[in-house]
């Protein structure tokens, strides 16, 4: 009898593991669309908030959503045009650079051939090939751009959503009518997921505004393209900060030379250390819940399923995983293992 429920747990453990596995799939299969739902819902919960501080003013919820929407409407049309401008401009003074780059090439010529190092000019060219490293930061931007392609479809999305937003509560209700589980965390996930959300998006904001500020003062062109891909890459925990500074760091060596390298560096350094040691913190409390270490690998692992932006929303993800997981006495460990060391030793106190 006992090797049979022993057979049976196994069996039920491999079941398990392969309904994930193919769920998995199943997302990374359908990944361009459950992107766009998942940028809409999380969108949503953002701007839920300003629409329920709207109607507590008074505000008709039609005229709230109206507001809101327009305002959501306004940002992505200013980021579009924003975008198509300085590509543009950018192909306008792309021989301006392309010169700066050659001659970057020629003064590291020169510099070997000073100490008694040869390198021919052929390998320099190729090393250095103006066409190559201003087609790929056009392509980079061109990327940002293309994000805009899908969004209209995800403005539908964010509209009817919002639209629907007073029936979540009644659908809720009527799910658990009669029934001895309660769905009270959903709005756990909810809220911690619109306050992450939101005071990311208030230090993102305060990055980006920090560095093209900086950025124009010492001259650095397209200071506000940078600060947009600050903007958004903060968005990616641990490595977000790291990956916006890498194009503004390598166009400020084509266009400022290494003087321009060494400010534009340190720009993001302080800023980042700033934001992310001092400011963030303060406004985060009690943080996000989950361990560092669980973090970087949710990072890498969304990314691996759903792209750049399961990268973004990896942390909103764990987290909602995270408040599911500890609803079930089965689940609690999964929870616990994905949670800090704080609240590690909380549960502790509460058992002893």
């Amino acid at each position: 009898m006992g090797n049979n429920n022993s057979f049976i747990k196994q069996s039920s453990l491999v079941l398990n593991i392969a309904g994930i596995i193919i769920i998995i799939a199943g997302v990374m299969y359908a990944e361009s669309l459950i992107t766009q739902l998942l940028m809409a819902f999380f969108i949503s919960i953002i701007f839920a908030q300003p629409i329920s501080w709207l109607q507590k003013k008074k505000v008709p919820q039609g005229l709230a959503i109206t507001i809101v929407f327009v305002f959501i409407i306004t940002i992505f049309l200013g980021f579009g045009k924003l975008i198509g401008t300085s590509l543009s401009s950018f192909s306008e003074d792309a021989p301006k650079y392309e010169q700066n780059l050659h001659e970057m090439g020629l003064s590291i010529v020169q510099f070997a051939e000073n100490y008694g190092f040869k390198i021919s000019n052929l390998e320099i060219t190729k090393l250095f090939d103006p066409s190559k490293v201003m087609g790929q930061t056009a392509k980079f931007l061109g990327q940002l751009g293309g994000f805009m392609g899908n969004a209209f479809t995800i403005f539908f999305l964010v509209l009817f959503l919002l639209m629907d937003l007073d029936s979540f509560p009644i659908k809720t209700r009527a799910i658990v009518k009669g029934s001895t589980s309660s769905l009270a965390f959903l709005n756990t996930i909810g809220n911690s997921i619109r306050h992450y959300l939101s005071i990311k998006t208030m230090t993102s904001l305060l990055t980006g505004t920090l560095i093209w500020i900086s950025l124009a003062v010492i001259g650095v062109d397209y200071a506000i393209i940078w600060a947009l891909i600050a903007f958004l890459f903060n968005y990616i925990p641990n490595i977000g900060s790291i990956i916006a500074a890498v194009p503004a760091v390598l166009f400020a060596s084509v266009q400022l030379g290494f003087g321009g390298v060494i400010w534009t560096t340190g720009i993001f350094v302080g800023v980042n250390m700033i934001i992310g040691n001092m400011v963030e913190p303060k406004m985060m409390g009690k943080g996000m819940g989950l361990s560092t270490f669980i973090v970087f690998v949710s990072l890498i692992f969304w990314g691996f399923v759903l792209g750049t932006v399961g990268m973004f929303l990896s942390v909103p993800l764990t987290m909602a995983i995270k408040i599911m997981l500890e609803q079930n006495p089965k689940t609690v460990w999964m929870a616990i293992l994905l949670g800090t060391r704080e609240e590690a030793l909380s549960i502790l106190d509460k058992n002893e």
